[in-house]
């Protein structure tokens, strides 16, 4: 089947989608724009920073675009290509952009509340402490995971028969670690001249665009030739920073640059896609086992992740982006609107994908990262771009995929362990509390777990991603059921996907467990690989079961517009 089809298709349904189901369900939860928003009424600098709608949607897109959609659609495509396009498309529009917009809403009608200072509301301290928990070891594993994916992808030496030597591609892989860095630096520049010169519109634009072009022109000039454990502290020096500087000054206008980029690799996907239109050699459907990956369910609806739902795109909605939209009308296109685009980049990553392989249908060899880049490499080469210029562009962008959610989930991580040990008097709380609560302290304590995760390596670390990123989304849902019944507003339309999401989610972690027990009765297991992956997976199913109990309670039990609407 040509792939322009497929493209064609999936961008009306996802349209479609946003146009009509998403402002349904904003008519009928109900949408303010004269009301004070929580960037308002708890303006501080630092989280609560009142934003265009527009930049909050970058923030929000770039923050959530990680390597979800590119990694899980072209993976789960080994069960065929129709079975992963019909997950993200039934996905994306009824269960991930509710989850998404549920709970930016949900966070922006309560004072700006993570969700876990939510459940506290709506479900009790019990079932926030246990949330909290949960969500804490979330974000170990994901900056684990995609902090091991930057450095990868920055590396400039391989290891061949124990000698260490360049890669082939280390100019290239140079060149977006070089980008990386002059990113990090003209955005702290272009946010300075942001505040100085209260930039909007046009000016914004410009200015943006200019720091964004600058970045790459000056990093493909002088590529930075550095081994993967350099980057690796790289990168976690930069997640620090990003955790704990204000929103304005680094988070916000690097997340809008990266935007341009971003743009930039969809357009010139959808635009190589429409002028070479190929085929999509990828078989339609290969069956319900793999051989590789296991029974399509659970495993389908658990590897595509962020193309279709997430729990952690629900993070970042009650996390940062909740605490900076300045009026509630952009809510939609922020909470909705992102998560509908982002379906829209798997789809495309599928198609890349399936244009990349064989003519019989034999997958094209690489990582996932590797075969997005390089087939939209050669569709951007197509239209003049020098290849060098191509590969350097691309290879930046698959790596802003991973590293604009890392800052994200670094603030998150480190907030949700402030919430798990503050009280609501913390100016006479007690000394060892202050000093937990402390944001570099806090930010400290959540990297350097993190990084131990990171000695692990991606590749062992990424299958329990998907388990715990769906289940979280499981979790965010039951509680925005227990929310829009308590302030009387319709909550119907999540309960079927919630109920999916909890059978797929536990059943895939209980698979995974039996998994790793088998393999340490085999004696094939390494205590710090499938052991650590063990202890998370039990930690993660106890305190899924718990939460889930406590919240099942709480739905039924509260009775529907007990809380006056806010």
């Amino acid at each position: 089947m040509n792939t322009l089809v497929i493209v064609l298709i999936s961008a009306v349904c996802l349209l479609c989608g946003y146009m009509v189901y998403g402002r349904w369900l904003a008519k009928t939860w109900g949408i303010d724009p004269k009301a004070k928003t929580p960037a308002y009424t708890h303006e501080d600098g630092q989280d609560y920073v009142p934003t265009n709608g527009w930049i909050v949607f970058s923030h929000q897109f770039s923050s959530i675009a990680g390597a979800g959609p590119v990694t899980g659609a072209i993976q789960a495509a080994a069960f065929g290509w129709v079975p992963v396009l019909l997950w993200i498309l039934v996905g994306g529009v009824f269960f991930g952009a509710v989850t998404d917009f549920g709970a930016l809403y949900a966070s922006v009608k309560n004072e700006g509340k993570s969700m876990g200072l939510l459940i506290e509301k709506y479900i009790g301290k019990t079932g926030k402490r246990l949330f909290l928990i949960f969500c804490w070891l979330f974000t170990l594993i994901v900056i684990a995971a995609f902090a091991d994916m930057v450095a990868g992808t920055f590396n400039a030496y391989t290891v061949k028969d124990g000698v260490t030597e360049l890669a082939a591609a280390a100019q290239t892989n140079g060149a977006a670690g070089s980008i990386s860095i002059a990113f990090i630096v003209f955005a702290m520049v272009f946010g300075v001249l942001q505040k100085k010169f209260n930039l909007e519109g046009k000016g914004e634009f410009f200015v943006g665009l200019a720091c964004t072009v600058a970045s790459l022109a000056i990093g493909m000039a002088f590529p930075l030739i550095g081994g993967k454990d350099a980057w690796t502290g790289f990168t976690f020096a930069y997640i620090f920073f990003a955790s704990v500087l204000p929103m304005w000054l680094l988070k916000q206008p690097r997340d809008y640059m990266t935007t341009f980029m971003f743009a930039g690799m969809i357009l010139g996907a959808v635009v190589g896609i429409v002028v070479a239109h190929p085929n999509m050699n990828l078989p339609m459907y290969t069956g319900f086992t793999n051989e590789k990956l296991g029974n399509m369910f659970p495993i389908l609806f658990v590897t595509v992740a962020c193309g279709a739902v997430s729990g952690f795109h629900s993070l970042v909605s009650s996390g940062t982006s909740s605490k900076t939209v300045e009026n509630e009308k952009d809510m939609l296109k922020v909470g909705y609107g992102a998560m509908v685009l982002e379906s829209l980049l798997a789809v495309l990553a599928l198609c890349v994908a399936g244009a990349a392989a064989a003519a019989d249908g034999t997958a094209a060899v690489g990582t996932p990262f590797q075969i997005f880049s390089s087939g939209v490499a050669g569709l951007l080469e197509m239209f003049g771009l020098p290849i060098y210029v191509a590969q350097c562009f691309m290879t930046m962008c698959v790596s802003a995929l991973a590293l604009t959610s890392l800052d994200a989930v670094a603030r998150i991580g480190r907030m949700s362990f402030q919430e798990l040990f503050s009280v609501d008097d913390m100016e006479n709380a007690e000394g060892w509390r202050k000093f937990l609560c402390n944001k570099y302290v806090s930010t400290i304590i959540t990297l350097a777990f993190g990084y131990i995760l990171t000695r692990v390596g991606y590749s062992n670390i990424w299958p329990l991603f998907g388990s715990a990123n769906q289940l979280l989304s499981a979790l965010v849902l039951i509680t925005l059921c227990v929310f829009l019944k308590v302030t009387g507003r319709q909550n119907k339309t999540l309960i079927v996907p919630c109920v999916i999401m909890l059978c797929v989610t536990f059943t895939a972690l209980v698979q995974r467990t039996l998994a790793l027990v088998n393999a340490f009765s085999a004696g094939t297991a390494v205590f710090m690989v499938e052991g650590l992956q063990l202890i998370v997976a039990i930690l993660l199913m106890v305190l899924g079961v718990i939460i889930v109990v406590t919240s099942g309670k709480e739905l039924l039990s509260k009775k529907a517009g007990s809380e006056a609407r806010a």
